[in-house]
């Protein structure tokens, strides 16, 4: 029960107020008391608020209690009621219940105020606590929803944009860098970014997306996007970052944590217009049962803190309180989603972390990330993205799509790189092309997971059995949990996700030709890298 409470108390005979008042400190009840005898007065300091429980009279020569009573109910739905009288029939007494007091106490038996009073406020926090699981359950309603939003529409928007970016991709090398054309190519391949990131943020905060955690060491994930966040923030604004002394390890989606930094970074830019300082810092840290306490929402133990703090516009504690809803967002419409913030939260639960924001108007704002420290080796590093020309083979290749612009489109994209390249729409007309095809044996398929008539995964059972030595590559616009039911996430299965680049396909396809070890997270990377900051 809270301590000290904060009592209304309408009561016309002083002495009689004086009595409840050392019944309740008596029976172990602290607290402050307002007592009033008059309707003026009693209005009066209901307007004024901040009543925990209010006490009351049920007859007086100028007010009654059933008119307190309707009072409060209209303004103060919340706040219980306890009549406490001289003089109260069975009938009154229930006719008191039934218009919706907690409870009624006769003044010659006192005693049973003090229960009265504890009740009264276990139902207060029983029914705060009701009133909470159902708005988690609203909330959790409106996240399933968007999560089938999101993954029904994710398969065919990243075709659209794969052939965006993919032909995009084709014709900025044939254009004047100094060009109109060429300029507006790259605004188009902004754009898609921005798409692409969108729909990633979604499926992120609405948990399609699975996260692929690894042992690694915040700094590193710090320092290595330095010089992006740098060009993200502006010359107007100072950036600092902090390492802490032997910082443990944490477990955690590289690329998520990426993400989360980018977000608290763009929004700290944001808020800082006209400039400022922005400092991004990890540490070590451990957090007792009293700064739990102090700090509700963050649980006790050992963690690496990220911190990232600005000197722009700070909130108020109205935002606050909304900071991590979907869709919320204090920017004017077109700059902002209201995703950036939500999908940080769902990014630090799945890895299960936690998130805490101080923030001052006028004065600044920092967000706190606690990731779990894990007392285990380091994973192997992702691999450094690659650069340069794109690898070319001479081998056959059987292109597997159901979106024809997206078939088209990377059957020149590997054509182009001199292999002979076979089509086909499904995985039906697929087998009936691999048993007709005369050339040069089929080295690798290259196939959408989900189609009409039959899906990848059957069809590779089905060409594998007659060519165990077959490569096949799958690919993907559905979300995570979506696909793993056809099974394109069992393990040693490879998986190219979409959108994907002309050249993440390119390095892909040769790198499983060469029979080279390349995990789904390093083409996830070389893909998402040049999109994370449009996604903010």
């Amino acid at each position: 029960m809270k301590s000290p409470l904060c009592i209304l108390h309408l009561e016309d005979d002083p002495n009689d107020a004086a009595l409840v008042q050392s019944t309740l400190e008596a029976g172990g009840i602290t607290c402050t008391t307002t007592c009033v005898q008059t309707r003026a007065d009693f209005m009066a300091a209901l307007e004024d608020g901040g009543f925990d429980l209010i006490l009351s009279d049920y007859s007086m020569p100028a007010f009654d209690g059933l008119s307190a009573l309707k009072i409060v109910h209209a303004d103060h739905p919340d706040v219980p009621v306890i009549f406490v009288s001289g003089k109260l029939g069975e009938e009154l007494a229930i006719d008191s219940l039934k218009n919706g007091a907690t409870d009624y106490v006769l003044k010659e038996r006192l005693a049973r105020l003090t229960p009265a009073v504890h009740r009264a406020m276990e139902e207060v926090e029983a029914r705060a606590e009701r009133q909470r699981l159902e708005a988690l359950f609203i909330e959790a309603q409106k996240m399933d929803v968007i999560g089938q939003l999101a993954g029904g529409v994710a398969h065919d928007f990243n075709n659209i944009l794969g052939v965006i970016i993919g032909y995009n991709d084709l014709m900025l090398p044939e254009l004047d860098p100094e060009g109109l054309p060429f300029k507006c190519a790259e605004e188009i391949r902004h754009a898609s970014e921005r798409a692409a990131g969108l729909t990633r943020q979604l499926l992120v905060f609405s948990r399609k997306q699975t996260v692929q955690p690894i042992v690694l060491n915040l700094d590193d994930e710090v320092q290595g996007l330095d010089k992006m966040l740098r060009r993200l923030i502006g010359e107007n604004i100072e950036m600092t970052i902090v390492p802490g002394k032997q910082n443990g390890w944490i477990k955690a989606d590289s690329g998520y944590v990426g993400q989360v930094l980018l977000n608290l970074v763009v929004n700290a830019r944001d808020a800082m217009p006209d400039g400022g300082k922005l400092t991004i810092a990890t540490n070590n840290v451990t957090l007792d049962e009293n700064h739990s306490n102090a700090h509700p929402g963050e649980t006790p133990g050992s963690f690496v803190m990220l911190s990232v703090s600005d000197t722009g516009t700070g909130m108020t504690d109205e935002v606050k309180a909304h900071l991590f809803e979907t869709f919320f967002t204090t920017k004017p419409v077109g700059k902002g989603t209201g995703l950036g913030l939500a999908t940080c939260q769902s990014i630090v639960r799945q890895s299960g972390g936690q998130i805490a924001v101080c923030s001052e108007l006028g004065k600044g704002t920092t967000f706190k990330i606690y990731f779990p420290l894990v007392e285990r080796p380091l994973d192997a590093a992702s691999r450094p993205i690659q650069t340069g020309p794109l690898p070319r083979g001479t081998e056959t290749v059987m292109i597997v799509e159901d979106y024809p612009s997206l078939r088209n489109l990377v059957r020149r994209v590997l054509e182009a790189q001199g292999y002979e390249v076979l089509a086909a729409s499904n995985g039906q007309e697929a087998l009936d092309l691999a048993r007709e095809h005369k050339g040069s044996p089929i080295s690798l398929v290259v196939s959408d997971v989900i189609m009409p008539l039959m899906g990848g995964k059957e069809m590779a059972d089905w060409l594998k059995a007659t060519y165990p030595d077959l490569k096949i590559l799958f690919t993907s616009g559905y979300t995570d949990d979506a696909i793993a039911h056809h099974g394109a996430l069992d393990a040693g299965v490879e998986l190219l996700s979409k959108p994907y680049t002309a050249a993440a396909l390119a390095r892909r396809v040769r790198a499983l030709l060469d029979n080279r070890n390349v995990g789904r997270g390093d083409t996830e990377k070389e893909n998402s890298d040049s999109t994370r900051a449009a996604c903010c």
